[in-house]
């Protein structure tokens, strides 16, 4: 073999090593995790956890850059966008299976990112006024088959994971109501109980919870499998003869399509064994979370492929439109 044939070979493998020496030597510098929200509220609250796990495992400073706007899709844009290095990662939220059957959007669901594990799911619930003339999903529905298009339902904005809720609740059951979109849970919630609405949909216990143990307005259904630890006395929308609504909005992480698989299975990891210990998910679980990783990043692509096929299927049928 001559020198020049060896020195070829040598570049050739070097070229091929390089990936594999560069996913072991990660990370060497700071880590930026883009939240597609502003500071505060929930998101914020997953992200600062999943950065201190990142962080303490890693030995690694995490920054946690807020990117807010487009309900979401800036921020997911912007990640899309990034380098795939291993550097920048970001919340994935259900604003990826959502946004694209809206309009355009700055990304490709399928092919701009890596998937790494979904983390937390929040318990979304539907309540009423206290002199709203109906106490379960039951009597509600009785109420609204008589009353067409007479009942106003709240919720934090067209297309929000409360607003899907309830247009997949009127189309299993048949009923007619009225959309009353909010630019925020907050001004629901008073108008809620100043009267104004009768009906509200929550995407989380988090404004709900203070309320109703004040008593200041009634539970109808918590949309889950299972009741919640928080209200126990609350039915799920599966024991009250309604199992497709349950629903999960939910916060995963994941990074730039193209990072190596290596990174990604340490990342996976640990976050999974950092979210599934008892103190993240006792705190969680004081908001009305619940923490729920996947056995592997291909099993979190698979669940985003579900929520995306799903969630298009109602945007279609109800004809929901961005504002």
């Amino acid at each position: 073999m001559t020198p020049h044939l060896k020195n070829l070979l040598k570049c050739a493998l070097s070229c091929l090593l390089l990936p594999m020496c560069l996913a072991q030597e990660w990370p060497t510098r700071p880590i930026k995790l883009i939240v597609p929200f502003p500071a505060g509220g929930p998101t914020d609250l997953v992200a600062r956890e999943a950065a201190n796990i990142i962080r303490e495992d890693f030995k690694q400073a995490v920054v946690v850059d807020n990117k807010p706007g487009g309900n979401g899709v800036i921020g997911h844009g912007v990640l899309a966008k990034s380098p795939p290095d291993g550097y920048t990662l970001g919340l994935v939220l259900i604003t990826v299976a959502v946004a694209p059957h809206l309009g355009a959007v700055p990304f490709d669901t399928f092919k701009d990112f890596s998937p790494i594990t979904n983390l937390i799911a929040m318990t979304p619930i539907v309540v009423a006024n206290n002199q709203a003339p109906f106490n379960t999903l039951s009597e509600l529905i009785a109420y609204a088959k008589a009353n067409p298009n007479k009942l106003s339902f709240g919720t934090p904005g067209v297309a929000t994971m409360p607003h899907l809720a309830a247009e997949l609740l009127q189309l299993q059951s048949g009923i007619k109501m009225t959309h009353i979109p909010y630019k925020g849970a907050t001004q629901q919630m008073q108008d809620l109980m100043a009267g104004v609405t009768l009906l509200d949909f929550q995407s989380s216990l988090v404004l709900a919870l203070p309320q109703l143990k004040a008593e200041k307005i009634k539970a109808l259904a918590v949309f889950s499998e299972k009741r919640t630890a928080q209200l126990p006395l609350i039915p799920s929308a599966k024991e009250s003869g309604f199992s497709d609504l349950t629903i999960a909005p939910w916060f995963g992480i994941g990074a730039p399509a193209g990072v190596s698989s290596d990174i990604i299975q340490k990342l996976h990891s640990s976050l999974v064994k950092g979210f599934n210990s008892h103190d993240v998910q006792e705190r969680f679980a004081n908001i009305g979370a619940s923490v729920q990783t996947n056995k592997s990043p291909q099993e979190f692509n698979q669940y985003i492929k579900s929520e995306f096929d799903r969630w298009g299927k109602v945007i279609k049928t109800a004809d929901i439109k961005s504002e």
